[in-house]
């Protein structure tokens, strides 16, 4: 009777142990659960900031917008200068003064004399091309051009920016659903160790389960910290590609509705001939190739006389030592004059460096208009390249959701058969591991097709930024 008595006090101060432990455990997961939960709330507490907030973030902050802008700025100087060149004159003015020593002529009774005498002269000016092988007129249309192409190439750098933003934060969006996952793994491998634990207790489970449950947790822990690893590097990856403070948070949207299952609006060829004529970078190849041709008829007519005009009005005053002259205004008015002049120049031999140039700019018409061609075959592959990998994106993406479906239903019948002891550790990790595969391929898929659906509809007229 007293060794029952002895064993019954051992066995209620262990189960006082056991009941003093799991209490220890419960208050220190209630205690670290409150910490996720007071970050995740002071995370929640910043703005969420879209896609659309992002791309525009990015645009307002892009060194390289800032850049073009400060180009587009030189062409539209360029185009003013164009204009001023070829309808205005160019008016100068000069003056001189000069001590002349030894023999000279004195222009009152123009015969020699040696004496020192002072020279000093005032002029202006004024001079316009009347032709000049159209080269004015070239000038103006070239610089128009060229204020086009800028105004396209910073759409284009636009476009290109939010295209790189629009991948980074998708893969942002991707890998924190995955942490998002990787987490109640964790907390699903812990409970379902515990329970082993407490099955190899009663008997009903051997040593040998639950070291496999432990390696599963340690797996599913390791899948967490390297996912953060990555998620952490997209989200750096971001706010490189935004501009945005280091020290910021950058607190984005991450509830992305379901792509659905309509096929992007539009036939290929009808959105590919609007890429042929609207895209930017054909757009600017064109230009590019127009301006060429210019240039060559520029150097063609470079071989034809120039006329030009000129006007102008001079006056000028002297004194000689030794002798008597009228003062400076007397003579400021009594030697003023005016002419005008009509130039025309011949070119005969200038070394053929007029012919070298006709000849480069041949070469530089075929450069472009290769350049050109070559353009529009490579949008035209690009469009159609888009429409198919949207439709195999959609393809997948509809797949990848069924069998999301079929594994999420097959994870929780084997979770169930787990806590009834009726599988292994190793078919349930099998089944865990099928899981989490249909849950990445269905956010990758997702998160794929809706890049590839924007780059339809961008080449179909619609600007990234105006999608969202």
């Amino acid at each position: 009777m007293q060794k029952v008595f002895i064993m019954l006090i051992s066995f209620l101060a262990a189960a006082s142990m056991v009941a003093a432990q799991q209490v220890a455990g419960t208050t220190q997961t209630l205690a670290a659960a409150s910490m996720v939960v007071d970050t995740v709330q002071t995370v929640d507490a910043e703005p969420k900031i879209t896609l659309k907030d992002c791309m525009a973030y990015a645009i307002s902050n892009s060194t390289k917008v800032r850049i073009q802008q400060a180009a587009n700025g030189d062409a539209r100087i360029d185009r003013r200068d164009a204009i001023l060149m070829a309808f205005t004159p160019q008016i100068t003015s000069q003056t001189y003064a000069y001590y002349n020593f030894g023999r000279s002529i004195d222009p009152q009774t123009n015969t020699y004399f040696n004496t020192t005498s002072f020279y000093n002269g005032y002029q202006v000016q004024a001079g316009f091309d009347l032709f000049n092988g159209f080269q004015a007129v070239n000038n103006i249309k070239v610089s128009k051009t060229a204020l086009q192409m800028g105004v396209t190439q910073e759409k284009q750098v636009e476009a290109d920016i939010c295209l790189s933003v629009m991948e980074s934060y998708y893969n942002v969006v991707y890998f924190t659903k995955l942490q998002k996952l990787f987490e109640e793994q964790v907390q699903t491998a812990k409970s379902s160790l515990k329970l082993a634990k407490r099955q190899e207790e009663l008997g009903q489970k051997g040593h040998a389960d639950v070291v496999q449950m432990e390696a599963d947790l340690a797996d599913r822990e390791y899948d967490l910290v390297n996912n953060r690893s990555q998620l952490n590097t997209q989200l750096l990856n971001l706010r490189d590609l935004m501009y945005w403070p280091l020290d910021s948070v950058l607190n984005i949207e991450t509830d992305i509705e379901d792509a659905g299952n309509s096929l992007p609006s539009g036939d290929v060829n009808s959105v590919a001939d609007y890429a042929l004529s609207n895209n930017p970078g054909v757009q600017i190849a064109g230009w590019k190739l127009r301006n060429a041709e210019r240039a060559l008829n520029t150097a063609k007519w470079q071989l034809m006389p120039k006329l030009s005009l000129y006007a102008g009005w001079d006056t000028r005053y002297y004194s000689y030592k030794g002798s008597s002259t009228d003062p400076f205004h007397s003579q400021f008015k009594n030697n003023a004059g005016e002419y005008v002049q009509l130039s025309l120049t011949l070119p005969i031999f200038n070394r053929l460096s007029k012919y070298s140039t006709i000849a480069r700019k041949k070469h530089a018409v075929a450069t472009a208009s290769a350049e050109y061609d070559q353009k529009r075959h490579d949008v035209d592959a690009e469009v159609r390249k888009a429409f198919q990998d949207s439709d195999d994106a959609l393809a997948a993406w509809q797949q990848a959701s069924r069998k999301e479906e079929v594994q999420d239903e097959a994870y929780r019948l084997n979770s169930r058969k787990l806590e009834q002891g009726l599988i292994s550790p190793i078919e349930y990790r099998t089944a865990t591991d099928n899981y989490l595969k249909a849950k990445a391929d269905k956010y990758n898929s997702l998160y794929k097709y809706l890049i590839k659906q924007s780059v339809v509809r961008y080449y179909g007229g619609e600007e990234y930024i105006n999608q969202f």
